[in-house]
């Protein structure tokens, strides 16, 4: 019998052959130089200074952390101040706010869904595939993007309580859910629809106010929207958009809000701070748009696999694990950062290289990732 650290060490061996290995690699300030379309940072505003001066007011206020749970000493008149900028922006009744989107995720699904049923998109994002778990609902996981599976689920289901959710565009394939359709086939069961905006929120509709406003459809009371700070906003944490009682609900018995510390104030304060300047530049989210079209048109006339584009994510899949990330290394000895994405972040047969538009790029660094992906087109990989 194998004692349980060489259990590992075969495990491990077994992810090195099929080309699933992680390894964290730090990273400088620059990205080592390298033109970055990888990280979420959608709007280029991670580093701009007005959230820099933002982070560095609310810390010289509020300190270092939030000292507590939210429930306890974490919720500071900044926490609130974020809270009501989200809700006016996002036009929804409410808002709540967490340390992380995972965080915000959990509590609505697993909360709103718990001992009922759950029906996920077979193409959710991780964060929601646990909240499911914790649920301790009957889960039907129904295939991508198909309406009709959900009605039937629905339909059928012999428990009161039910929950749909669904990612607002997909944080690997970039593509938009069909959430008109989902919100009224909700609506004809009695059950509530949540929409993960992480990739949405800056990016889709009216001055990136999200996939569920671009579709008529905030402030309904069925939908409860979860979204991320760290993304478009540039900063850190996670949020829960719904009616108040809702709201009062994820207060009152929602495991990640009531047991994790409150959100850091510099992050709060950074995330304010983006909601201004989105408020401001509302043409912000239609340049990220359009850079992500454009990187997909290059990858699809050098005879690439990919989608178009609902917002910022642009997939181009390879396949082969072993070449993704050979497809990535060329990349980067071309000067361009990609994401590399591998099961079980995809299915198998579906590894790609993932990347991501941001609004402040030029025209020569879309050229620079043309002859980035020109070399991983010609390049032959042997597993």
């Amino acid at each position: 019998m194998h004692g349980p650290i060489d259990r590992l060490r075969q495990a491990a061996e077994r992810r090195a052959a099929a080309g699933l290995t992680r390894v964290l690699r730090p990273r400088s300030p620059d990205f080592d130089g390298l033109l970055d379309l990888a990280s979420n940072d959608y709007l280029g505003l991670c580093r701009d200074p007005r959230l820099t001066e933002a982070a560095v007011a609310a810390t010289r206020e509020w300190g270092t952390g939030a000292t507590g749970s939210r429930l306890v000493t974490g919720s500071t008149r900044l926490h609130h101040e974020l809270e009501e900028a989200l809700a006016a922006f996002s036009h929804s009744p409410r808002s709540l706010v967490f340390s992380s989107g995972y965080l915000a995720n959990l509590a609505a699904v697993a909360t709103l869904g718990r001992g009922g049923l759950v029906v996920s998109d077979a193409g959710n994002h991780a964060s929601i595939v646990d909240a499911c778990r914790l649920a301790r609902a009957r889960v039907v996981v129904t295939p991508h993007g198909d309406v009709g599976a959900v009605e039937k689920a629905l339909a059928g289901r012999e428990e009161e309580n039910a929950v749909v959710v669904t990612d607002a565009v997909f944080s690997v394939d970039g593509d938009l859910a069909p959430l008109g359709a989902l919100s009224e086939v909700a609506v004809r069961n009695g059950a509530l629809l949540v929409v993960d905006e992480a990739h949405a929120l800056g990016v889709v509709g009216e001055s990136g106010r999200g996939a569920v406003h671009n579709a008529g459809l905030a402030g309904n009371a069925h939908i409860v929207r979860t979204v991320t700070l760290s993304k478009s906003l540039g900063s850190q944490g996670g949020a829960v958009l719904g009616a108040p009682e809702v709201i009062d609900t994820l207060v009152d018995t929602g495991r990640s809000f009531i047991f994790d510390t409150g959100l850091a104030p510099a992050s709060a304060g950074a995330a304010l701070a983006a909601l201004h300047i989105l408020e401001e530049e509302p043409d912000l989210p239609k340049r990220a748009r359009e850079i992500a079209l454009a990187l997909a048109s290059t990858a699809r006339e050098l005879g690439f696999e990919t989608t178009e584009p609902a917002a910022a994510v642009v997939p181009v899949v390879l396949g082969d694990p072993h070449r993704a990330l050979a497809a990535a290394a060329t990349c980067a000895d071309h000067g361009v950062k990609v994401g590399c994405f591998r099961p079980p972040s995809v299915p198998d047969g579906r590894s790609c290289l993932r990347l991501t538009a941001r609004a402040n790029l030029g025209s020569e660094d879309l050229a620079v990732t043309g002859r980035a992906l020109a070399a991983v087109a010609g390049t032959k990989v042997t597993a």
